[in-house]
């Protein structure tokens, strides 16, 4: 059993959360970034034969500002698969994977010929998702419809958990994330508090963000799936 700082927005934290706990880990939700829909938001798929989504808040996102759910939904990863299932789409695939991964699953599910591709994003995204299918020859529409907001300092309880050494491992899963992590820990005077606490990366891109941290491990997980962080802890 370990005490795990989970540090996904809200929405993504409470699933993945209960899935720890359901392993018998002790489990404190301290999201980093906040979610919400940009007011210019819009949608157009017209003509689009594909929906791409390279994260669960887009897919949300998408199902606030339309009510098409006919589109294939190609996903960059199953946790963003399941969102989209539970949003109601049901021409779902996951490249269970990154966004290279999800450029491969396009290629090789769709054809330049038969129309642009939506890409729903937030102002950030890991990755040139639109570069890569662009080169192949499609056409990519960005649709930016919502944006992400960074704490700006650790909550009262997650500072006390820090400073008394009550948690084993923190998850991080994006390189934004890292950062914004290692920002508050360090201005809260906290950094030096990591000795004894595992630093558990989705990908390799997370773990360089934070090689000037202090930690008892930095790990990185086998793929960059949520299920590969969950072997990593277990």
């Amino acid at each position: 059993m370990a005490r795990i700082l989970v540090t996904r927005p809200e929405e993504d934290a409470a699933s993945f959360a209960d899935i720890l706990t359901g392993l018998g880990h002790q489990v404190q939700i301290e999201p980093l970034l906040s979610v919400r829909l940009r007011t210019d938001a819009s949608l157009d798929t017209a003509g689009a034969q594909a929906l791409l989504f390279t994260s669960a808040n887009g897919v949300r996102a998408a199902a606030r500002l339309t009510e098409e759910r006919g589109l294939p939904a190609l996903c960059v990863g199953d946790a963003t698969a399941r969102a989209a299932h539970e949003a109601g789409f049901d021409r779902i695939e996951s490249a269970a994977g990154d966004v290279h991964d999800l450029a491969e699953l396009v290629r090789g599910k769709c054809r330049p010929e038969a129309g642009p591709l939506v890409h729903v994003a937030g102002t950030i995204s890991a990755g040139d998702l639109a570069g890569e299918l662009t080169a192949s020859g499609f056409e990519v529409r960005r649709a930016v419809v919502y944006e992400t907001e960074a704490a700006l300092r650790l909550s009262g309880e997650a500072r006390a958990a820090l400073a008394d050494r009550r948690i084993d491992a923190v998850t991080l899963f994006s390189p934004r994330t890292a950062r914004t992590f290692a920002r508050i820990v360090q201005e809260a005077g906290l950094a030096h508090r990591l000795g004894t606490v595992d630093l558990l990366c989705l990908s390799a891109a997370v773990a360089e963000t934070l090689d000037a941290l202090p930690r008892r491990r930095l790990l990185v997980a086998a793929e960059p799936t949520q299920n590969a962080l969950i072997e990593l802890i277990q």
